[in-house]
Parts: structure tokens; C-alpha cells; sequence
């Protein structure tokens, strides 16, 4: 059924109508608690579009760029963006935001001196997003990944910013529950100025709901190239020296696990030991509060293991190492023999095999991969990936592959050049920012 004018409309009304409500409930309550307590939280105030420190006033021929991502993996995303922003447009402010609070670490951590300001991200409040907008007072929005907030969208439009949605991606999953809400998608995706997205399959769906044609460039994934500059050797020799294991030397890493996969890499790693007792295990969950529940997994099946924040001068050897820390994923895979990418032996969309994959090394992944099919198509067409159905066959050929090292070499090698024949999209990104301001 075509969509109206009067359904959209209808639907963004409602949708004003109803996060202006919860505003105005909300925000008495916590100026009430203010009040009596005399304490405030810095995030609840910037999220409510109230900030303690001034910024500058923008220069005459100043450019003011307002980068959102929602969490790490976004923030991953724009930092190639950024550091080709600040090459074209050298006098460029940038202000960037993030929804989390491992994003906003991980933004201050990585890349957070460059930036005019750094703060959590405005709720999708038209009030909140309102004194946001006037108090930062950027030339244009860019939007990374799917951060599509229709509050935030419009009232920007409304009041002249230019607005981008860059590195765009929809996945199959997320594309089934949006175009349940098509109208009011269509109503706000109007107002967006570009569409960068990564695959011609994004571009497809963008469109799908209701993003015009003319507006849609498709730029590939600018992670790939952040992920070639953070494939620093001193990288991998740093955490050898860090973990002074010198018979660390056949080493599974299962990194970004969620729910249930970790029993099976548990299954996984003790068939493994049948045949190569020495091996070592690396699990990093993608969410590090799960961490002791992952050691009391292990003390159960009769292994030994330490958290990484644990492992110190006097602590005992150990044959599993459970990462309880955010930034180090990366140089984790560095060490890996071989790397189980989670998320995808559970219908959860899969996590970036590219990370493990840019180090030269084979990369293993469950069926589950919505959420990154251009990366695991890229890797599929090198013979860089390996995919598996369940935990039997991850057992299987993880042992083929250190009964063979040399085509774990090949299959490594294979995997780096695809990431490497895949690099450029940040600057395609940036170049699409500048044209949508005119520069």
C-alpha cells in the first residue's frame, strides 16, 4: 500500500508527541532530585542537552562537524572518517558524541585530543536536541552507521544543519522491524541531505524505506581502513612480553563471544588439547561484565583461568585468559594461532572478522553473520574465511589447521589481502561530507 503525506505526518506526530510526553515527565523529576541531593551526573545532563563547559565561539571560516556514533564499534567507523576530515579541511571543529559509556571511553581513549568537544549524545528529545543544536551550533550531522533518530534528524533540518547518515548500514534483522515503521522512516530519511552507505544491499534497503534515490553513494566500510593502520607489530610484541609466556605459541582467541557460545569454545578447546596439549585460550566477550560468569564457566569444566586485569607478576600460570577489559581485542588477535569470531554461532548477526582477519590470520565464524556479510563475503571470496555450523565442525577445522601450518599461512595471508585490496572508504566517506557542505 503507497504511503501519504498524511500517514507520515501522522506517524512523526506521534512519535513527537510521545518522547515530548516522556521529556517532560522525566526531566522535573530529575531537577527535583538536583535539588534535594545537590548532586547532578554529567552524562544525564548532556543527554538531556545540558552542558558545564563553554566552547568556543566557531571561526569566521571555521567548518563545525557534529560526528554521532553509538558505541565502539561506530566509534571504530568514524576514526578513519575524522582523520581524513581533518586532512581535507584542515581548519575543520569537530564535536562527537557517542550514546555509551564504553564508546565515550574508547572516543577519549583513541582519537579524543582532536576533538572541539566530547560528550553522550542528546536523548532523541526535541528539547534535548534542541539546546544541543543551538549551544554546538554545527554546519552538519553525520550520522555513522545506523544512527537514524527522527527527533534529532528533523530538528536539525529544521534549523539549517546539514544532515548525513555515513557509513550506513542496515542489516537483514534490523530492516524487518523498520519497515514496520515505515512512514514515519520515510517522513525523517526526507530530511537527511546524503546517504553513505557501505553495500549495494544498505543502499537497497535505505531506499526501501524511503530514502531517495539520488541521494544514496555507496563507499564500501571505512573500519577497513583503520584496521590496516592498527596492524602495529610492536602491537603483538608488546602483549607476548605482557602475557612472558614463551610457550604461548598455540593460541585459539575467540573474540566478541556472546550467551552459549563460550560453553562450546569451552567443548572446542578441550578437544583441541587431545592433540595439542600446550594450547592456550583467549576468550574477550563482547560484553566484559560476563567475564566472571566466563571464569566460573571454566573453574567448572576443571580448567584454569585469570581475567586480564588478574594477570600480574606473581600470578599463577594459566591456560585460559578471559579479557575483562575494553580496547584490546585487537591486540589480542595479534598472538592468535587461530580466531573464533562470536556472535554467530548464536543468531546474533556476528562481529567485525575483519579485526582478526587484517593480522593474517584464518578466521573461523558460525552462520550467523547479518550484521557484517560484506566482510565475510570479502573474506569468502579470498578463501580468508572459514565458516562453520556448529561447534563439531569449529573442532574440526581448527585442528586441520594447526596440523597444517602452512595452510594456515596461505588461509592467513589470503584473509590480510583481502581487508588490504578493500581500503579507501573513509576517504570516499569524507569526500561525500565535503560535497553535501559545499567544499
Amino acid at each position: 500500500m503507497p504511503l501519504t503525506r498524511a500517514s507520515m505526518t501522522l506517524s512523526y506526530f506521534l512519535y513527537r508527541y510521545f518522547t515530548t510526553g516522556l521529556y517532560f515527565l522525566l526531566f522535573p523529576a530529575y531537577e527535583l532530585y538536583k535539588k534535594i541531593s545537590g548532586r547532578s551526573y554529567e552524562d544525564i545532563d548532556q543527554r538531556l542537552g545540558k552542558y558545564r563547559y563553554r566552547i568556543a565561539n566557531k571561526g569566521e571560516n571555521a567548518t563545525r562537524l557534529w560526528i554521532h556514533a553509538a558505541s565502539v564499534g561506530e566509534v571504530s567507523a568514524a576514526a578513519g572518517i575524522i582523520e581524513e576530515l581533518y586532512k581535507s579541511i584542515p581548519d575543520c571543529e569537530i564535536i562527537f558524541s557517542t550514546t555509551t559509556h564504553h564508546g565515550l571511553s574508547f572516543a577519549r581513549k583513541s582519537i579524543g585530543s582532536r576533538f572541539l568537544y566530547l560528550m553522550y549524545a542528546p536523548l532523541d528529545f526535541i528539547v534535548s536536541v534542541r539546546k544541543a543544536i543551538r549551544f554546538f551550533k554545527p554546519d552538519i550531522l553525520v550520522c555513522i552507521e545506523t544512527e537514524i533518530w527522527p527527533n534529532w534528524l528533523a530538528e536539525a533540518h529544521r534549523m539549517g544543519v546539514k544532515t548525513a547518515i555515513v557509513n550506513g548500514r542496515i542489516s537483514a534483522r534490523s530492516i524487518n522491524r523498520y519497515i514496520k515503521i515505515k512512514p514515519l522512516f520515510k517522513k525523517i530519511l526526507s530530511r537527511v541531505d546524503i546517504f553513505s552507505m557501505i553495500r549495494p544491499e544498505d543502499a537497497r534497503r535505505i531506499k526501501l524505506l524511503g530514502a531517495s534515490q539520488k541521494r544514496i553513494q555507496i563507499n564500501g566500510n571505512s573500519k577497513y581502513d583503520l584496521l590496516i593502520k592498527q596492524t602495529i607489530p610492536d602491537f603483538e610484541k608488546k602483549f607476548k612480553n605482557f602475557l612472558d609466556r614463551e610457550n604461548w605459541k598455540t593460541v585459539i582467541v575467540a573474540g566478541s563471544t556472546r550467551n552459549q557460545e563460550e560453553k562450546i569454545i569451552l567443548d572446542v578447546y578441550q578437544e583441541v588439547c587431545r592433540n595439542f596439549p600446550e594450547a592456550k585460550l583467549i576468550i574477550a566477550p563482547r560484553h566484559i561484565e560476563r567475564a566472571p560468569y566466563i571464569k566460573k564457566l571454566v573453574n567448572k569444566k576443571g580448567l584454569n583461568c585469570l581475567l586480564r586485569t588478574e594477570i600480574d607478576e606473581n600470578s599463577e600460570q594459566a591456560s585460559i585468559l578471559i579479557m575483562d577489559t575494553i580496547g584490546e581485542l585487537m591486540t589480542v588477535y595479534s598472538i592468535a594461532s587461530v580466531v573464533f569470531c562470536g556472535g554467530s554461532l548464536v543468531p546474533l548477526g556476528g562481529h567485525n572478522i575483519l579485526e582478526a582477519a587484517v593480522w593474517g590470520k584464518p578466521v573461523f565464524y558460525g552462520p550467523f553473520m547479518d550484521d557484517f556479510l560484506d566482510a565475510r563475503d570479502i573474506l569468502e571470496k579470498t578463501g580468508g574465511g572459514i565458516s562453520v555450523m556448529n561447534g563439531r565442525e569449529l573442532t574440526e577445522k581448527i585442528l586441520d589447521i594447526l596440523m597444517n601450518p602452512e595452510k594456515a599461512k596461505r588461509l592467513g595471508d589470503a584473509a590480510r589481502e583481502a581487508v588490504l585490496s578493500n581500503k579507501g572508504a573513509a576517504e570516499r566517506h569524507a569526500a561525500a561530507i565535503r560535497k553535501t557542505l559545499n567544499l
